[in-house]
């Protein structure tokens, strides 16, 4: 039955429906079943391929094919058959088991393979095995490209305003400035290194058996190798094995998975409060669209709200990322079912995820830089150069150069006349003095300009 998106329980799936299209083959029920499909289907080929299992000859090239387009050609109908006979089997994993075994039929080499579907396995040899790769699929086919797009767009906005003076607040007060490139650079640095750590995050799969030992595989082929067998196995799928596990792996990969993207989303939170700051400041004007009304009431409001919807979801999906971390990796003795309707929610956190990074790339492309504005407000900040002067003052001997400058400067305005008067009194060289008289509050922006060019090009 199709239910309208203004029925969906979820944001994810109602609102926000068409903006997670790229997740539903990965993480939907559907998506679950397939990749457990997958994991049967290349289980049976492996062991077709051993030469330690005598009793099954190597897959003929028909045979291969039609194993193959199980895997391949997987679809919608397929998924809602194996629902149909879960709701006889009651067992979601077996009915995918007896699911590969209906669309085997009857043939000369359909029976061993019948036998050895699901051999040595328990379900979460499986489930394991499916979730890994649905997470994966997720991090290269969507989050990561995603998290490319975001950065790639920041990093060509910090060398376009590079040189661009802006005037720092470091506890909402006046500060040493800085230009807006080495600020936006900031971000880009941090983002990268994010994204590499959870690039990086090492995916781990188990294949073996009821509790971890091979119990049902050594006694039917004690002489096999098992240990290599499944190694081999799941290294096949790209996946790096678990080889010390209990009936599940025990998910310690999957909290390093959320952690890492936490500290992303942690991030990608605070660049979107940072701008909404300097929309509010008038920094950043949005482009407008003619049709779209900013406030219900006041018609002249342009609200910076992908950059607010984007700090919301971030939140819920590190609510649920944290959740995993936290939960996942503990599990009663060699096994409980409660990491299990957990984990069906891994797709409604990666979900949030998408959403945002959609929001804030969105965001980011409708600003349009203030020059003025932000010159305006760097130019009339005298009080900035204190720091300047006090630190020549240091290097010219000249006793307390802090204590002076504060007196002259704390809690009073400080003019350009108010400055430059002061540093015609001071005891230092010529050139020394005409370059402190020289400097304005927009000039002072040390190295700022030279970091964010160069930012992405090492």
């Amino acid at each position: 039955m199709k239910v309208s998106t203004l029925r969906a329980l979820s944001p994810a799936d109602g609102r926000y429906a068409d903006k997670v299209n790229g997740l539903r083959d990965i993480f939907s029920e559907y998506g679950l079943i397939r990749f457990r499909v997958l994991a049967e289907v290349r289980w049976l080929q492996c062991l077709a391929d051993e030469a330690a299992v005598p009793e099954l000859e190597p897959l003929s090239p028909v045979m291969k094919d039609v194993l193959n387009k199980l895997v391949d050609d997987f679809s919608l109908d397929d998924a809602e058959r194996v629902k149909a006979i879960e709701a006889t089997t009651n067992h979601d994993v077996k009915a995918v088991e007896y699911f590969i075994r209906e669309r085997l039929g009857d043939g000369p080499e359909t029976g061993p393979l019948k036998d050895f579907l699901h051999f040595g396995c328990t379900s979460e040899d499986i489930n394991n095995i499916a979730y890994a790769l649905m997470l994966r699929a997720a991090r290269r086919e969507v989050v990561v490209p995603l998290m490319r797009e975001v950065r790639i767009f920041l990093q060509s906005m910090a060398r376009d305003y590079a040189g661009l003076s802006m005037l720092s607040r470091t506890h909402g007060q006046t500060a040493s400035p800085t230009t807006l490139g080495k600020e936006l650079a900031n971000v880009v640095a941090r983002l990268e290194r994010a994204q590499q750590r959870f690039r990086d995050v090492e995916i781990l799969g188990k294949f073996n058996g009821a509790v971890g030992n091979f119990n049902a595989h050594a006694v039917t082929y004690p002489d096999a190798d098992w240990p290599a067998i499944s190694e081999r196995f799941v290294e096949s799928l790209g996946l790096a094995v678990n080889p010390y596990t209990t009936q599940i792996e025990p998910h310690d990969w999957t909290a390093e998975y959320s952690h890492a993207l936490i500290r992303y989303n942690t991030i990608l939170i605070d660049l979107c409060r940072d701008v909404w700051g300097y929309v509010s400041l008038g920094y950043f004007r949005q482009k407008v669209a003619k049709n779209e009304v900013g406030s219900s009431t006041m018609p002249h409001k342009v609200n910076p709200i992908d950059f607010e919807n984007a700090e919301g979801n971030l939140g819920m999906a590190n609510a649920l990322l944290s959740h995993f971390a936290e939960k996942l990796p503990i599990s009663r003795w060699q096994r409980d079912l409660t990491d299990s309707t957990v984990q069906r929610n891994l797709g409604v956190a990666i979900g949030y995820v998408v959403i945002a990074m959609q929001s804030t790339r969105k965001g980011l492309g409708k600003l349009q830089v203030d020059e003025e504005t932000i010159r305006d407000d760097v130019s009339g900040a005298w009080e900035v150069l204190a720091e300047a002067v006090q630190s020549v003052m240091r290097r010219y001997g000249i006793p307390e150069p802090y204590e002076k400058l504060k007196a002259l400067t704390r809690g009073q305005a400080v003019t350009e006349e108010l400055l430059q008067k002061f540093i015609s009194t001071l005891e230092i060289p010529d050139d020394e003095k005409q370059r402190l008289l020289a400097l304005t509050p927009d000039a002072y922006t040390g190295l700022a300009a030279e970091l964010a060019a160069k930012i992405g090009s090492t």
